[in-house]
């Protein structure tokens, strides 16, 4: 068989790939014969349609050759081959000089802008805002510091993560829009190698708020990225204040060494754990919590008042009109919904709740308080409770340790899991913490399948908690929402089938899948990630709030509570919020804002009203809720 002839324009094309394959003089060859083939040709055409052309053929051509050699810059000089070759050689090395500067000039200009937009430039800022770290908690944090900047010319927040500078830049963009009057600086890499951590100019920073990472060893990355901080410091024992999260309690006394004295470490798992328990003994509790943490409305403030000095913290609940009094701080210590005779001194500063730190000023309004109107009855003691605990995680044993500080006497809880999610020694270990006040049970089972769920006759619980399970390397990092929004949609159809709602509080990993979960309008949903980035936000603009959160947040503290508005004022009846206010101080409480009920679905603060005016007057409903600060 004859072998096939291959195509003249495939071993043309061949031959021509195969001198390219000889590298740059090859294509310079290539491109200097197709400049004079379009070149040539053009300039004879010129110089043979130019009535003043010379008449004969080598004056043409010598005039060809001069217009060849000014278009392609080769000097154009006729006369004796020698002299032409030395123009040439001339024009060539002038032509080379300017092409290598040319291309030094641009490689320059290309590594800058490269080096630019990985960002690997020195920040040169002061009092700016540092985040170090890529977490769920980014958007959240730099969003609330944008807010709470809004109102300040110059303000700068510099971010430091292991991730390309053009995508953190274009994910802030996309989730959090235009910043305002903040400038948002991103820097790229690893945030434990202090030459890089360097580059956000910490010494010269207002404050440095660490995020925990992502991976199994977040705790331990936080630690590392501390000690990097103080590594970048000129002098290790000064510095900006510094903010981090922890997810374990036993990496916190490694972290608050690292930090340094201006330090301060927050446990997110135990935070979310307590607010998780107190939106489960009082539906709606999340939605009070959110509008305080957050920028977008009221918030806590530190503020002192000279003129208060030697008065009773009792009178000073209705000395502000337009501020909510929570309670003081005495040295370090802070005294939330402190009993009513105790004197205000000199150096004590107002916790207040107010629209900002110059809107909190003194303006008594007492003769507003009606004691006709107030309830005199005293409610009675709660029943026992029954709480209801669908899937385990981390934060399981913290959810049972705050269920049994406020367990009524008689009180039960049931754990719903897999063989996989929890073993039977977790269990036992958080029986035994629980204590004889609480009950513990655990039930084997999915909670993502129907049956596991019918049986249970999940009607009869006080309220229901279903928590996430953790993510795991080997599990994409969305699987643990996934599961939670099927065992939402069972609770959904078991509440259809009832005719009622459940006191559902969920927990869930990422934020986004917040508007997915199939919930009713205001129900409770803790998002462990933006809890924490708005508590580092708001302590990031005052230190001393710290202790205040912490105090609010615990177990044996003064938190936030939602009560029964006949509790402090008659049903059905026309009365300023003073009123409400002095009737919760009789109780020990102090009164911060509602829920109306009639407003409790209505988008977007689901009938809560926190810091209202005290001259504000409503009819209040038996079914209306009201926010105190107080002990159990």
């Amino acid at each position: 068989m004859a072998p096939r002839r291959t195509p003249l324009g495939d071993r043309l094309r061949y031959w021509f790939d195969s001198t390219l394959a000889r590298g740059a003089p090859a294509l310079g060859g290539w491109l200097a014969l197709l400049c004079l083939a379009v070149v040539v040709p053009a300039s004879a055409a010129v110089v043979w349609t130019d009535p003043d052309a010379p008449a004969s053929l080598t004056g043409r051509l010598s005039q060809v050759w001069r217009l060849t050699g000014e278009t392609l810059r080769l000097g154009g000089v006729t006369g004796a081959p020698l002299r032409v070759a030395l123009s040439v050689l001339l024009a060539l090395v002038a032509l080379l000089y300017v092409s290598t500067l040319v291309g030094l000039i641009t490689t320059a200009l290309t590594e800058r802008l490269i080096a630019l937009r990985r960002g690997r430039s020195t920040v040169l800022e002061r009092g700016h805002a540092v985040v170090l770290g890529w977490s769920e908690q980014v958007f959240t944090v730099v969003g609330e510091l944008v807010a709470a900047n809004a109102n300040r010319r110059g303000a700068a927040l510099a971010l430091l993560a292991d991730r390309d500078k053009t995508v953190m830049e274009e994910a802030l963009n996309t989730k959090l829009g235009p910043s305002g009057r903040t400038r948002l600086i991103c820097r790229s890499g690893p945030t434990t190698d202090p030459a890089v951590l360097a580059l956000t100019n910490p010494a010269e920073a207002g404050v440095v708020l660490v995020l925990p990472h992502d991976e199994p060893d977040a705790d331990a990355q936080v630690v590392k990225t501390l000690l990097a901080f103080r590594a970048a410091l000129p002098d290790r024992d000064t510095g900006p204040p510094v903010i981090a999260a922890l997810r374990d309690d036993r990496y916190r006394l490694a972290a608050s060494l690292a930090a340094g004295p201006h330090g301060i470490v927050l446990e997110s798992d135990t935070v979310t754990a307590a607010l998780i328990v107190q939106a489960a003994r009082r539906p709606g509790l999340s939605l009070v919590h959110r509008e305080l943490l957050d920028f977008a409305g009221d918030e806590f403030y530190l503020t002192g008042e000279p003129s208060l000095v030697g008065r009773t913290f009792g009178d000073v609940l209705l000395a502000y009109t337009a501020s909510s009094v929570v309670g003081l701080v005495r040295g370090h210590t802070p005294l939330l919904s402190p009993p009513p005779d105790t004197p205000i001194g000199p150096d004590d500063q107002l916790v207040v709740i107010s629209r900002d730190d110059d809107t909190a000023r003194p303006d008594d309004c007492s003769h507003h308080v009606e004691e006709t109107a107030m309830a005199s009855e005293q409610p009675p003691p709660a029943p026992p409770e029954r709480v209801l605990l669908l899937g385990w995680n981390r934060r399981a044993p913290l959810v049972i340790e705050q269920l049994r500080r406020c367990a009524r006497p008689g009180s039960a809880v049931d754990v719903v899991a897999e063989d996989g999610e929890v073993t039977l020694q977790q269990v036992d270990d958080a029986d035994r913490e629980a204590g004889a006040g609480l009950t513990l049970t655990l039930r084997r089972g999915d909670v993502t399948r129907p049956g596991t769920l019918s049986d249970l006759e999940i009607t009869s619980y006080d309220s229901v908690i279903v928590l996430g399970r953790d993510p795991a390397p080997e599990r994409p990092s969305d699987e643990p929402d996934l599961r939670t929004l099927v065992t939402l949609l069972l609770l959904r159809r078991l509440e259809q089938a009832a005719g009622r709602e459940l006191p559902v509080v969920t927990e869930l990993i990422d934020d986004r899948n917040r508007a997915l979960a199939p919930i009713s309008p205001g129900a409770d949903v803790i998002i462990s990630g933006k809890l924490i980035g708005l508590l580092m936000a708001q302590i990031s603009q005052n230190r001393r709030l710290a202790a205040v959160f912490e105090e609010l947040f615990s177990a044996e503290g003064a938190g936030v509570h939602l009560r029964p508005a006949s509790d402090y004022v008659l049903p059905d009846r026309e009365t300023a919020f003073a009123t409400v206010v002095a009737a919760a101080r009789l109780r020990g409480e102090c009164a911060i804002g509602y829920r109306s009920h009639a407003d409790a679905s209505l988008k977007p603060g689901y009938g809560i009203r926190i810091n209202p005016h005290k001259t504000e007057r409503r009819r209040w409903d038996a079914r209306d809720e009201v926010v105190v600060v107080g002990r159990e």
